[in-house]
């Protein structure tokens, strides 16, 4: 049973992938965004286990400066306890002065740990964010490529199938102008001849004005 589930589990992987391929074929330009958008979700939280690592650094640093001027107090108190003849006081100051005194030994191996950490964590990030840079560069050098493939089959489109229109057109556009200049001539011509009988009309009434008068 357990072998058929792992068999079922592997078809259903490989299918996945398989259409994960096609998909990445088909469009790549979407996969490499969505590859985009997981790359900047794992690179927020290393920035934020960046600045997590850096306050714990600085949280350690803290505790040991306090267990060493706690140490540091605590030998002055049993030395003054010790010629004091205060046998009690010296021994707890100086129980207190070796307790401080291992925890700050502690705390600065934790700070020594912490650094190179931290150091890590920093060196993984400014990695990340370079890859991050490539991958938008690369998206970017697609995005131009796919935008001139595009054009230049538009283009191809227009010149295939649209040469024999574009002489038709032209070819339309010129018998247009023809036409509207042939109008334009005929419409001067009868402008022009009512004009001259206009003229002719009135130069006749006028001579037949002097005849009479004569």
């Amino acid at each position: 049973m357990a072998n058929l589930f792992t068999k079922l589990k592997n078809t259903v992987m490989a299918d996945l992938h398989e259409a994960l391929d096609q998909k990445e074929r088909k469009n790549p330009i979407a996969m490499l965004n969505e590859h985009l958008r997981q790359c900047e979700k794992e690179t927020e939280k290393v920035r934020k286990l960046v600045e997590r690592q850096h306050a714990l650094k600085e949280e350690f640093s803290r505790e040991y400066h306090l267990a060493k001027d706690m140490a540091s107090k605590r030998k002055h108190q049993a030395d003054v306890a010790s010629k004091a003849g205060e046998l009690g006081l010296q021994e707890f100051a100086e129980r207190e002065y070796v307790q401080y005194s291992e925890r700050a030994a502690r705390l600065e191996e934790a700070i020594a740990h912490a650094t190179r950490q931290h150091n890590e964590l920093e060196a993984k990030y400014e990695e990340m964010k370079h890859k991050l840079k490539d991958m938008n560069i690369r998206r970017l050098e697609l995005m131009g490529r796919e935008n001139m493939s595009r054009a230049n089959h538009r283009i191809s489109q227009v010149v295939e199938s649209g040469e024999l229109k574009s002489e038709n057109r032209f070819r339309e556009i010129e018998t247009y102008l023809d036409t509207i200049e042939h109008e334009a001539n005929n419409n001067y011509i009868r402008s022009t001849i009512d004009a001259r009988i206009a003229q002719l009309e009135k130069q006749m009434k006028e001579q037949e004005g002097q005849q009479n008068a004569q």
